[in-house]
């Protein structure tokens, strides 16, 4: 449950001109020994670190998330079923790394390839998907309508080759991306997303040494429930991670660390950090007034401004409970007004986070006032322009200089 801050600093109650929105730079450091980086706080939409978040990548086995993506979306629409047996071509078997050793003799349910993607990884399972889905039943067919869903999806630096990662030069991912899919995942099928978390697979009595899910958080009791790993020589090793914990989820996505070991230690630093370094708290609850504006030919002189919503948000623990934040609208504003119509920004500066900008709202309604308050307007308007003028004529010229 979020925690009301202290306070909230509103420094500025009305500034002119061009309204603020949100921007995603770095929080506080977190000193990452990965070639790239992404830790995204879901809850609260933060971004808590980017390095080179939007460098297009070699993503391995993470870019499987992809096509569990596009095979999730088949399930829901009635194009596959979970009970659907699928035939294995020759393509599919073929492929070596991480395999359910899948053979031209088996069917496959939908089910059991899902679960050996996910926690096998299974690269011929892919393939398998990948060419029931694929508009001209070829992987190449079904890695153009990968390119395409995920620049669909906002995933703007990825392009597929392949649907499993393969080690191919047009098979790219940026971490920001692979953070993206990540969210929508989670979001859009939380029926499925509880095969991430799975620890072991055992898929027809074959392979033994191949039933564990590699992905280390899992077994380390800190909130992790998915969500892929990847590894090639040319990535090096690579993980996208989400964890949950008092109610706060964030997504993180590493590539190219240089060892198992390593990608295990930053992926719980990562964890670790995210969630001891900030908390969430509730800033301005729905209908509070935020400030007052000035109200032009209105039934009453001004108007309250307030948020839609229950306003939450991050800080992190040393900075205490103050956040500074700012009102941003045109005043005066023009009756008549309607309840919750949108005024202006609220603009949010936590120290070392992103700006964040959510809707000021008007907390009643403004109807247009009679010809006093026309003339008791107008004589407002001039007053502030004479005292303005006379301001102005007070302020001594520069001198010039040569």
């Amino acid at each position: 449950m979020p925690k009301p801050f202290k306070s909230l600093r509103l420094f500025a109650a009305v500034t002119l001109g061009a309204l603020l929105s949100m921007t995603a730079i770095p929080a506080q450091a977190f000193d990452t020994s990965a070639r790239a980086a992404y830790i995204f706080d879901v809850t609260t939409h933060t971004v808590l670190l980017a390095k080179n978040a939007d460098e297009p990548l070699p993503p391995a086995s993470m870019s499987k998330l992809m096509t569990l993506y596009i095979a999730f979306e088949a399930i829901k629409s009635g194009q596959l079923s979970m009970d659907e047996e699928l035939p294995v071509s020759q393509h599919a078997m073929d492929y070596g790394g991480s395999t359910m050793f899948l053979d031209t003799t088996d069917h496959v349910k939908v089910k059991d390839l899902l679960q050996g993607i996910i926690v096998l990884s299974g690269n011929d399972a892919c393939a398998v998907i990948a060419e029931a889905l694929s508009p001209d039943g070829t992987e190449a067919g079904f890695a153009r309508l990968m390119t395409k869903r995920a620049q669909e999806l906002g995933m703007t630096h990825s392009h597929f080759a392949n649907s499993n990662g393969w080690p191919d030069p047009q098979q790219r991912m940026s971490v920001h991306d692979l953070a993206i899919l990540a969210t929508h995942i989670i979001q859009d099928f939380p029926e499925y997303y509880p095969f991430f978390a799975e620890q072991t697979y055992k898929f027809d009595g074959r392979a033994p040494q191949n039933i564990h899910n590699r992905n280390p958080l899992l077994a380390m009791g800190i909130g992790a429930d998915g969500m892929k790993t990847g590894h090639t020589q040319e990535a090096g090793y690579g993980l996208v991670g989400s964890a949950k914990q008092d109610g706060r989820r964030i997504v993180f996505v590493v590539s190219g660390l240089d060892s198992v070991q390593a990608r295990a230690e930053e992926s719980r630093s990562i964890v670790n950090w995210a969630f001891r370094q900030f908390s969430e708290g509730t800033l301005v609850k729905a209908g509070e007034t935020v400030t007052t504006a000035a109200v032009h030919e209105g039934s009453v002189p001004s108007v309250k401004l307030t948020v839609a919503n229950d306003l939450t948000t991050l800080i992190p623990v040393l900075q205490g409970g103050d956040i500074n934040a700012e009102a941003v609208y045109n005043e005066p504003l023009s009756a008549p007004i309607a309840k919750g119509q949108e005024i202006g920004k609220l603009i949010l500066r936590p120290e070392g986070l992103p700006e964040k900008s959510v809707p000021l709202v008007a907390a009643e309604a403004v109807p247009s006032g009679g010809f006093t308050a026309k003339i008791k307007s107008a004589a407002t308007y001039l007053l502030r322009r004479v005292s303005e003028g006379q301001k102005d004529a007070a302020t001594p010229a520069p001198e010039a200089t040569s």
